[in-house]
């Protein structure tokens, strides 16, 4: 399919609520305009879903099968993953050879689901039971099976499209789901040409429906539904918080990757060169827009002036511009509201009195970029310090021993992810043990592994994806006895 024709196509969904502009971050022109499709797309969609899961159509099709399609699709994401790139680049202003690369990952977390399929079982036992409510039983068989939720919905969010559906889609199937998937309403493209994608690789009707609308209507709606049994959302902590409480009317499941706010440990016996270029990266990639980036990096005070020098050095020589601009390696933030807001920070610890090394600014072009930002002089008590940015701006701080920088990094509602660069592998891992996040990572970063499970501690979130944490999720345990 071409973009004209994903645009048709979006056009031509129905819906009820006002119209949606989706905006080309790096021209601020507006792409096109799609109707919200608000609560009534929902129970639709909820309905469809219901529909099929108690048909059995897909939940009841054996894993073999069900794997066969999972890896069709997976085939067929490498075969438009040109065409995928395109729109996640149009429409996130992303780099396209970054976005070319994240489709084969997204194919990837298709097939690695696929091999769960066959793999879903619960366990057996043997039981001596002495003794129960009604007397006396023994010989007593006892299983445990593992079943789907039945209908969910997955909420993704707008800095990676296709990778952030495929991470909730691919686990949720191999469980047996059928499920309602929303895309964060500034980035629906992508998403109309994988749902063709699934229903071209053989997934049932129903089992799979897209419903495209602001998060404050469908997303509301589809959080509060009756007949949802599960909510998978990625996204900010706020609106975590506010998925919890619509949550609560019928006690639906809720797994939650929310927000992070990681810190980043570089000792003086650290690989300097290694770490300074990686730390740098793992912040400015993608404008900052990642939840397990590096935004506050901590120095061992003996390397302070290098590594602040040598961040900054990067950030100075990073070309930011749009995937059509030749030598571009970091594009726009995703909106005039996200750029107001991470401008917002950057003024206000200028007010505070910290020093912006380097950026700081909004690029003189058009577009919503904001040249990548180095502050130092930032205390735990500022915004700085302590709230998720979502943008390229880092503050670096010095310490002196371990258990000092272990309570600095630990100091945040946030757990998501840390990193550590030294070359004591003894203080490694007795860090990764102090560490209070999800995910640690040890003289590398920004790595993941679909085996791994990924969530978060604290206000991070609730609950793991990856893994087989990642498709037991979506699965309930149900146990049986039975006397022999």
């Amino acid at each position: 399919m071409t973009v004209d024709n994903i645009l048709a196509e979006l056009n031509r969904r129905p819906g009820t609520g006002e119209t949606i502009p989706i905006i080309n971050p790096v021209t601020e022109e507006t792409i096109t305009e799609f109707a919200d499709g608000g609560a009534a797309a929902v129970d639709d969609a909820v309905a469809r879903a219901r529909a099929s899961f108690d048909s059995g159509t897909w939940s009841a099709m054996p894993g073999n099968e069900r794997a066969k399609i999972m890896w069709r699709i997976a085939d067929l994401i490498d075969q438009n993953a040109d065409e995928l790139a395109a729109l996640d680049s149009l429409n996130t202003g992303m780099n396209y050879d970054q976005a070319r690369s994240i489709m084969g990952t997204s194919a990837e977390v298709f097939r690695y689901y696929g091999g769960w399929c066959t793999k879903l079982n619960g366990i057996a036992h043997d039981v001596q039971q002495t003794g129960g409510i009604t007397g006396a039983y023994s010989n007593m068989h006892a299983y445990t099976l593992k079943e789907p939720y039945g209908v969910v919905g997955l909420i993704f969010p707008w800095n990676g499209p296709v990778f952030n559906a495929a991470a909730k889609i691919g686990p949720a199937l191999a469980a047996g789901c059928s499920m309602i998937a929303k895309p964060a309403e500034e980035t629906p493209l992508s998403a109309i040409l994988l749902e063709r994608i699934l229903a071209e690789a053989g997934v049932p009707d129903g089992v799979v429906n897209m419903v495209t609308g602001y998060g404050h209507t469908a997303g509301k709606a589809l959080t509060e539904h009756p007949d949802v049994e599960k909510i998978a959302f990625t996204g900010s902590t706020e609106v975590g918080k506010q998925i919890l409480r619509a949550a609560s009317g019928n006690l639906k499941r809720v797994m939650l990757e929310l927000g992070g706010k990681s810190p980043v440990l570089i000792y003086d016996d650290a690989d300097l060169e290694t770490a300074v270029t990686m730390a740098a990266m793992g912040i400015f990639i993608h404008s900052g827009q990642g939840c397990i980036c590096g935004s506050r990096i901590f120095v061992q005070r003996g390397v302070y002036e290098q590594v602040v020098e040598g961040i900054s050095m990067v950030a100075n020589g990073v070309r930011l511009g749009g995937p059509d601009e030749e030598g571009t390696l970091i594009g726009p933030l995703i909106s005039e509201k996200q750029m107001h807001r991470v401008m917002g920070f950057v003024d206000e610890g200028r007010r505070n009195g910290v020093d912006i090394v380097t950026g700081g600014e909004r690029l003189e072009r058009r577009g919503y970029f904001v040249a990548p930002t180095v502050v130092t002089d930032v205390s735990p008590d500022m915004s700085l310090y302590q709230q998720e940015i979502f943008g390229p701006v880092v503050a670096v701080m010095p310490f002196d021993d371990d258990d000092e920088v272990v309570a600095l990094a630990n100091n945040s509602d946030y757990g998501l992810a840390a990193t550590a660069w030294t070359k004591d592998i003894g203080r490694a891992h007795r860090l990764a043990k102090r560490l209070q996040a999800g995910t640690v990572t040890l003289n590398c970063q920004m790595v993941f592994d679909h085996s791994m499970p990924f969530g978060g501690y604290k206000q991070s979130g609730w609950g793991h994806e990856w893994g087989r944490d990642g498709v037991e999720s979506y699965l309930q345990t149900k146990t049986v006895y039975a006397q022999l």
